[in-house]
């Protein structure tokens, strides 16, 4: 099996609700149980990137390795490439990015991201989607992407695409990108370097960069659902319900 390890980037903006990644869940904080799914997965380094010397407590209690991330300049992938530096990581390794707030995460998907990766050596950037209706996909927090024939990502949008434009060429399934990828160390230390790019400002969508630049990104079907998300407090008790008291 191959050796990867993972980040978990527990920092969040101001439309994020408070205490978010430590809200309890069966007692239990809810990060810790994405700790969890990635020790299932088989990660021989799990990081835990935050802001917050609260949230390093908490992740450091459970056992993970906390990384401090102190320039708040920094965003999503840029912080990625910040705690690969400060872990001096080689070019080689592979790194999983797992979202902090899917507490639902099946271990046997963030295997699935990793195993990808390394079949596909044109590539550094492997990730995952799963299919959405109309409705999902037009939702203003779902990223969706299209994909060729081979499943190299062709552009990433919080618009649905493809667009429908007519109804006789209906599109009943969208794919939505869930955040969930596998990079190299040498790609995430190869972005900082990357210019600024006017499609990666319009859409917020970082990745668009790494495609303007030429990059490959693959992705596949993930084999499972990544499972409800905690984006509002609202979320918080439908995942209470959906996790098992005991876990």
């Amino acid at each position: 099996m191959t050796d990867f390890k993972v980040i978990i980037l527990a920092i969040f903006d101001e439309n994020d609700f408070q205490n978010k990644v430590s809200t309890k869940i069966h007692d239990k904080p809810m990060i810790q149980y994405v700790f969890e799914s990635a020790q299932g997965a088989g990660a021989t380094d799990i990081v835990v990137a935050t802001d917050s010397q609260r949230v390093g407590m908490i992740a450091e209690d459970f056992g993970a390795t906390v990384c401090m991330i102190v320039d708040d300049e920094l965003k999503g992938i840029n912080r990625l490439s910040e705690v690969v530096a400060r872990m001096g990581w080689d070019d080689d390794a592979i790194v999983v990015n797992v979202p902090a707030d899917a507490p639902l995460t099946p271990s046997a998907i963030i295997q699935q991201v990793v195993d990808n990766l390394v079949a596909k050596e044109d590539v550094d950037f492997a990730t995952l989607y799963s299919h959405i209706s109309r409705e999902a996909a037009e939702k203003e927090y779902t990223i969706n992407m299209v994909v060729d024939n081979e499943g190299y990502v062709m552009y990433f949008s919080r618009c649905p695409i493809p667009f429908q434009s007519s109804d006789l060429d209906f599109t009943p399934e969208y794919k939505n990108y869930i955040e969930l990828s596998a990079y190299r160390v040498s790609l995430l230390k190869k972005y900082t370097e990357l210019p600024k790019n006017a499609l990666d400002s319009a859409e917020n969508i970082e990745e668009l960069k790494l495609l303007a630049s030429g990059m490959k990104i693959h992705a596949a079907e993930a084999s499972s659902l990544i499972g409800q998300r905690i984006f509002t407090e609202k979320d918080i008790g439908k995942v209470t319900l959906q996790i098992a008291p005991n876990r």
